[in-house]
């Protein structure tokens, strides 16, 4: 019996022949990611445990995101020890105010992740690494502790499914309303400790920013990783960022799944979430006028320079709804130097958005955009569970950067033909 993607490369981490499904393995990791929340926890127990190196100083990476710059005294608390355990094991990547980036864009940016790793980090949203064909999960900060001081992790190695993905997106529609769409088909549970592999000929017609997309919420059908088939684009986007060797993987012919998914891309249309699970997917043939307080484009899953040039080119030469604080948020450094270079912060500003720098802010409730009771936002963010963006009788509206543009615009939930025509 064959295996799939993720189960080589598990099988290759633990010294093995070959892994099945099931089956509890320990791996070396090539990589180990903690946030200013998470790190904090890890570190303690680091500490507790008396520990006194991490096993790699080149391949432990904390990224100072979440309530950075600091929102109150302790969120400046977290990222100080942070920034102290950091300098005192000589960490080379450390990303603090000025540098960082939110971790899950910035890492690929970086270079940090690549084809073919093992990398745990304590953020759920770890998934997305596995774009670029690597295995990637989110962990718990004690394993997050482990993994920093001796560079393995304890795994259950995942069954599968598969989705072949075949066709080309129409205009305006989006990686986003693809990854909505198979979260609305299968449920937030559909992928419970599985691996969520995406192949297929359409493949080649979703940019590298598509699959980071849809990767990251793979958690949010319940997945313990998504991966994709590594092609050109997978190899042009490593080139000049990843200076290392990496082994590329792919699944046997005969690999088994537990189910397999046909996706075409040409029959995606503009998707919102409902609140208030991912999975209360509805095109807008089902969605009536619902009037929004706030608009949140950016984040880990749509923050990248893709996502901005995509509300850019609603919000040019418009106007922002007078009832609506539209916020947009680059996810790194990077993108937020090209997005001005590129004229698309002067637009944002001239349609009445607010641009911050780097955060994941507002997505997890921390700051940036929280909602009071009542209030609605449509947000380019990934989860909209009870609460999550402030006061729990708020609510969030999942959707693509040109839903989340449009929707700003006309000051109701709105797909790019109703602002563009």
């Amino acid at each position: 019996m064959g295996m799939t993607m993720t189960q080589k490369i598990l099988a290759a981490h633990a010294g093995l022949d070959e892994v099945r499904p099931g089956q509890l393995i320990m791996a070396d990791l090539d990589f180990v990611l903690g946030n200013d929340i998470t790190s904090p926890v890890a570190i303690n127990e680091f500490n507790k445990a008396g520990f006194d190196s991490v096993f790699d100083k080149d391949k432990v990476t904390m990224v100072m995101d979440h309530f950075a710059p600091n929102k109150d005294i302790k969120a400046a608390a977290q990222c100080k020890q942070c920034r102290e355990f950091c300098g005192e094991h000589s960490i080379t990547h450390f990303y603090d105010v000025g540098s960082m980036g939110i971790e899950h864009a910035l890492l690929p940016e970086k270079g940090l992740v690549a084809p073919g790793e093992c990398i745990i980090g304590a953020d759920s949203h770890t998934c997305t690494y596995g774009a670029l064909g690597a295995f990637s999960t989110g962990v718990g900060s004690t394993d997050m502790c482990a993994g920093m001081a001796k560079g393995k992790a304890w795994f259950k190695v995942p069954s599968a499914i598969r989705f072949n993905i075949i066709g080309q997106l129409p205009k305006y529609s989006s990686a986003k309303d693809v990854i909505l769409h198979i979260i609305g088909k299968i449920g937030v549970d559909g992928a419970l400790y599985r691996s969520m592999e995406f192949s297929g000929s359409g493949l080649k017609n979703l940019t590298m920013e598509d699959r980071l997309c849809m990767a990251n919420m793979a958690i949010e059908a319940g997945a313990k990783n998504g991966i994709f088939a590594v092609d050109e684009v997978t190899l042009e986007y490593v080139k000049g960022r990843a200076d290392r060797e990496f082994k590329i993987y792919e699944a046997d012919a005969d690999a088994e799944y537990d189910e397999v998914y046909d996706i075409d891309l040409s029959q995606i249309k503009p998707t919102v979430s409902f609140p208030h699970l991912p999975e209360n997917a509805k095109t807008f043939d089902e969605i009536g006028d619902i009037r929004i307080d706030q608009s949140v484009i950016g984040s880990c899953t749509n923050g990248r320079i893709e996502d901005l040039r995509a509300a850019a080119e609603i919000l040019k030469g418009r106007k922002v709804s007078d009832h609506v604080r539209c916020i947009v948020i680059p996810a790194t450094q990077a993108v937020y130097l090209q997005a001005m270079e590129e004229g698309l912060l002067k637009i944002f500003i001239e349609a009445g958005c607010a641009v911050s720098t780097p955060t994941c802010g507002p997505c997890l409730g921390g700051y940036m955009g929280i909602l009071a009771k009542g209030e609605r936002s449509i947000a380019t963010t990934n989860r909209n569970f009870v609460g999550r963006m402030g006061h729990p009788e708020s609510e969030v509206y999942l959707a693509s950067p040109y839903v989340a543009a449009a929707s700003a615009v006309t000051g109701k939930i709105s797909q790019p033909s109703e602002v563009i025509g």
